[in-house]
């Protein structure tokens, strides 16, 4: 793999040279795969740099001022390779959508990780993310800010160890962080990112779409038609389990028998390209 080099100018001659690089088709990646599994380095090889454009466009819409551009794609280069170790060819998908959770994971662990004086742990600074998003949430339903007692409850934790959580990580401020004014209530992306073109916001979208509809074809034709009419996919709009019955000639409890075993699929699956980075 090809060294990242820090400076602008250097920067910019390694955005050239890997834009040359001939992008690999499906079969492709399925014809490497196999040959990485017999041990094939430069089969490997070769996996790895058709996928650094793709970590170049990562790391530039995960960019985060604790760590220089240069750093965030060697960071994701890791993620890149641990993804080609562990990536199966069998598996119907394609290696970018496997390979973006091990980058985005690698690169949000460094500036986690460079961003603090004292360093959390990986599940302690996930769940904080959570309740900081659960806080939005809950802000919106309530037309106000919720009160400490209303957010734990809201997140069945107890109220202490959710402060001793929050306490940790009042040091840490981003482009999320809202003005300091009490009237102010843009934060540092609002104030500053132009939204007239965003090739990265386009980029993240395709891969989501690409994602989901490759987890929804882990599913049987019955459970993809039940997880696509009740949370509105494809262009589908939602129905009640008692509607669904009646078209599908189902009761409405096998209906949500079938909506909950899918749902079970969906996160062991996501779990699989999750959780495994932790081991």
């Amino acid at each position: 793999m090809r060294n990242i080099p820090t400076s602008d100018e250097s920067l910019s001659s390694y955005f050239r040279s890997i834009k040359s690089i001939h992008l690999l088709s499906k079969a492709e990646e399925e014809q490497l795969a196999r040959r990485i599994a017999g041990g094939d380095e430069k089969a490997k090889q070769r996996l790895i740099e058709a996928n650094l454009r793709l970590v170049v466009r990562i790391a530039r819409s995960m960019w985060n001022p604790s760590l220089s551009l240069s750093d965030m794609i060697q960071e994701g280069n890791i993620g890149l390779m641990k993804a080609v170790d562990r990536f199966d060819g069998e598996r119907n998908v394609r290696f970018s959508t496997y390979a973006v959770w091990w980058i985005r994971q690698s690169i949000s662990r460094a500036a986690i990780n460079t961003g603090r004086t004292i360093r959390l742990p990986h599940r302690k600074e996930q769940l904080a993310k959570k309740i900081h998003a659960e806080k939005n949430v809950l802000s919106q339903d309530l037309k106000r800010a919720p009160t400490k007692t209303e957010l734990s409850l809201h997140l069945g934790m107890p109220e202490k160890t959710m402060e001793e959580l929050l306490a940790m990580t009042e040091a840490v401020s981003g482009f999320e962080t809202p003005g300091t004014e009490s009237s102010d209530t843009l934060n540092l992306l609002d104030r500053y990112e132009d939204y007239t073109y965003s090739p990265e916001t386009a980029f993240s979208a395709a891969m989501l779409r690409e994602q989901t509809a490759a987890m929804l074809r882990l599913l049987s034709e019955r459970e993809r038609t039940v997880i696509e009419q009740r949370f509105e996919m494809n262009g589908r709009t939602r129905k009640s389990l008692k509607k669904m019955g009646i078209e599908m000639n189902l009761s409405p409890e096998t209906v949500r028998h079938i909506e909950k075993k899918a749902l079970k699929t969906l996160q062991e699956e996501a779990e699989k390209g999750y959780l495994c980075m932790t081991a």
